[in-house]
C-alpha cells in the first residue's frame, strides 16, 4: 500500500475485516453453487452435475460478485483503513468470483469425482 498507493503503511486491522467480509460473503456463493451441483448430480453425475450446476447459476453468482465488488468504492474514502479494507474486499470478490467460483470450485469436483460427497454417502448412494 506504500508503494501503490502512497499510504503510510498498512492498518493492522484491515486484512482482518477483509477476511471476514470475504469469507461471509463467498461462503454464501459456494452454498448456492454446491446444493445446485448437489440436485443436478442425481441425474447427471458429480461431474456433469457440476457443469450444468456452473451453467445454472453462473450468471447470477457472476452478477452479484460484481454488484458486490462495490465495495471498492470504500477506496475513494478519507480514512485509510476503509480505504484499504474496500480495496482489498473489492479485489477479493473479483477474484472469487472469477477464478474461485468458476474454475477452482468446478475444478475439485471434476478431481475428486463422487469422492465430494463423502459426508453425505449412505449405501452407495448422495443423500
Amino acid at each position: 500500500s506504500t508503494h501503490i498507493f502512497g499510504f503510510p503503511g498498512m492498518d493492522l486491522s484491515a486484512p482482518l475485516y477483509s477476511i471476514l467480509f470475504l469469507i461471509a460473503l463467498g461462503i454464501d456463493y459456494t452454498v448456492f453453487l454446491v446444493l445446485r451441483a448437489q440436485e443436478e448430480t442425481h441425474e447427471y453425475g458429480t461431474t456433469e452435475g457440476m457443469i450444468r450446476a456452473i451453467g445454472v447459476t453462473g450468471g447470477v453468482i457472476t452478477s452479484a460478485g460484481i454488484v458486490l465488488a462495490v465495495f471498492a468504492a470504500l477506496g475513494v474514502l478519507p480514512l485509510i483503513t476503509l480505504t484499504q479494507v474496500g480495496i482489498l474486499v473489492g479485489f477479493g470478490i473479483v477474484l472469487d468470483t472469477f477464478v474461485v467460483r468458476t474454475l477452482v470450485i468446478p475444478a475439485l469436483f471434476a478431481i475428486l469425482g463422487d469422492a465430494m460427497w463423502w459426508p453425505h454417502r449412505q449405501q452407495g448412494h448422495i443423500v
